[in-house]
């Protein structure tokens, strides 16, 4: 008898191949048999008639490293169809950790990943661990609704061997470089599946520095590529200088010298990397230049993999969370009243002109909260942000050319508006890239083109601010179905990029696809009725952290290792979920 059987649905195995009907049947964690009618019987039956299954996603870009020692469920990413996580991205995580040194490690966390410091503080178990393979160890014991893997971060390396002069990203002496190298090759024969840095000059902690290994040089990277070539496994994941097009930054941080850099540290470790990639608004067709210069790098023996989204990324704002009026000398006043009471408040037209015309008020200019609220927002790339906002929106719908329609001063009188109106709780969107002219299709290219992959829903990170990580879902929605202002992208294209293509780019061969022996990771699918819910914010992180939640509607079934996790969009407790150590290749 098996455990499961899925009738009658039609079946995308990840593989990019067009879908055919038939059944699945799951044993003991594993799929038995796929295609075909199954007349043997099974403990239970899922009926996927009108369905469509799939693979569980496999997201390779988020920021649980914290999350996962005191959550169990996972989300948001667990209701959204995703069966195996890879955290440990961008250079920051929490292990290796010197006793008692974890505020460091909860600053650079905060600043870069917009995670509350105080549910990193309160919410996890310090003192568990010091070493890499001592975290992996702890997370090892623990049970989740999905898969866990982890990439060791440059930041925490770093700041474990070198104290303050690493934070201060002083140059590392030989010694230095020897004991990161040890490290890094420890943590991956542990079962690290990579190690990750970040380069770009926006992300540091919230004391204002940036990400320590920020201007690691040919020698400390060198050496961690060695690292990685004697372990024989891992992922080298980069965020590199230049990525947004950000002005200022060194010109040995140019998006074009990083990337060489890049497929070098590639071809030194033997191992495959990835790297953040985006259309910006000051140089639109760098992206493809980057891609040509990568498909160069890979012709001479480079396994470089430029990593794209589905979307553009954007900063969200709301009188709930971050709002470009929070550091106003009034809105202070006012921001301790009931919410209701305050809005009210915030109506009064004495109380919005003065609002609008004041300076903002002295706060930490170091801090990402003060950066958001006081940088000079884009109101031709302001948009307002509901269940169904399709994230291509058109030039005539941005707050700029509302408000010169309306009458307004600016974009940003009509955005104080749109904030207090209805109950007060909508929501905008500032689109930063991949948006700059206002059209969806470089990201179709970008996901079309073969040397890339899917990426960057930054899962559990940015909890206030970016909300990304419902990105697995939003890819079938729009790109496979609702897309009206250009081409779509084929639905086999789609679900192959979020299963098979991760999986292959880290070693997860047991999964990500949908054929006898496989892990069964699955999802069934109403993909007709396929869609997101509306955005709240909920107050459910340790020490009453807030992050922004948006839930999905037509996950019919979700299942890991051969239990069902989620039925009909909601969790049934079940905890099949494992820490995924990486194997040599």
């Amino acid at each position: 008898m098996y455990d499961y059987i899925i009738r009658g649905g039609a079946v995308f195995d990840g593989s990019g191949s067009p879908s055919e009907t038939g059944d699945i049947a799951v044993k003991d964690g594993v799929i038995v048999t796929v295609g075909g009618s199954i007349r043997e019987t099974a403990k239970e039956v899922i009926d996927a008639a009108g369905a469509i299954v799939t693979p569980a996603w496999i997201d390779i870009h988020t920021h649980y490293d914290g999350q996962v020692t005191w959550d169990s469920e996972m989300d948001p990413s667990a209701s959204h169809g995703v069966g195996t996580i890879v955290m440990g991205n961008c250079g920051v995580g929490f292990a290796p950790v010197p006793r008692g040194g974890q505020v460091h490690l909860i600053e650079l966390m905060e600043g870069v990943e917009d995670i509350p410091g105080t549910a990193l503080h309160e919410g996890m178990p310090w003192g568990a661990w010091e070493t890499y393979p001592q975290y992996l160890d702890f997370l090892s014991g623990r049970s989740y609704a999905l898969n866990i893997s982890s990439m060791i971060a440059h930041g925490a390396v770093r700041n474990y061997v070198m104290g303050e002069r690493g934070r201060a990203n002083e140059d590392a002496t030989q010694s230095d470089n020897e004991q990161m190298a040890a490290i890094v090759e420890e943590g991956l024969r542990a079962g690290a599946v990579g190690f990750s840095t970040s380069r770009i000059m926006g992300h540091r902690s919230v004391q204002g520095d940036p990400v320590p290994g920020t201007f690691a040089g040919d020698i400390e990277l060198g050496g961690i590529a060695q690292a990685m070539n004697r372990a024989g496994v891992g992922v080298l994941q980069v965020i590199p200088g230049g990525t947004l097009g950000e002005m200022g930054s060194p010109e040995e941080l140019s998006l074009e010298s990083e990337v060489d850099l890049i497929c070098r540290l590639s071809k030194a470790s033997g191992r495959s990397a990835t790297f953040t990639l985006f259309e910006t608004a000051n140089d639109p067709g760098k992206w493809r230049e980057i891609i040509d210069r990568v498909k160069v790098g890979n012709r001479r023996g480079a396994r470089v993999f430029p990593q794209v989204g589905s979307r553009p990324t954007g900063f969200v704002f709301s009188l709930l969370s971050y709002h470009p009026f929070m550091s106003k000398p009034t809105f202070q006043k006012l921001k301790a009243l009931p919410f209701d009471r305050m809005i009210a408040e915030m109506r009064k037209s004495d109380v919005r002109a003065r609002i609008l015309a004041e300076d903002h008020v002295d706060a930490d200019p170091r801090k990402m909260e003060t950066l958001l609220v006081r940088a000079p927002l884009q109101m031709d790339k302001t948009f307002a942000l509901t269940a169904d906002s399709t994230y291509e929106p058109t030039a005539d719908e941005s707050f700029a050319a509302l408000a010169e329609r309306g009458g307004y001063d600016d974009g940003l009188s009509y955005m104080y508006d749109y904030l207090v109106g209805g109950d007060g709780r909508n929501f905008t969107i500032t689109f930063f890239t991949n948006y700059a002219s206002y059209t969806l299709d470089p990201v179709r290219e970008m996901q079309l083109d073969e040397s890339t992959v899917l990426g960057l829903s930054d899962s559990g990170a940015h909890v206030r601010m970016i909300f990304d990580a419902v990105n697995p879902t939003y890819q079938l929605t729009y790109w496979a179905r609702d897309r009206r202002r250009g081409a779509t992208l084929p639905l086999a294209h789609v679900i192959h990029r979020q299963t098979r293509r991760n999986a292959e780019l880290f070693g997860f061969l047991d999964r990500g696809l949908i054929a006898p022996g496989m892990r069964a990771d699955l999802n069934v699918i109403d993909f007709e009725n396929l869609r997101l819910g509306s955005l709240e914010l909920r107050r459910d992180l340790p020490a009453g952290g807030e992050r922004l939640l948006q839930s999905a509607q037509g996950y019919l079934a979700t299942l890991v290792n051969g239990c069902l996790t989620r039925r009909n969009g909601e969790d049934t407790g079940a905890r099949p979920g494992r820490l995924i150590r990486s194997t040599r290749a």
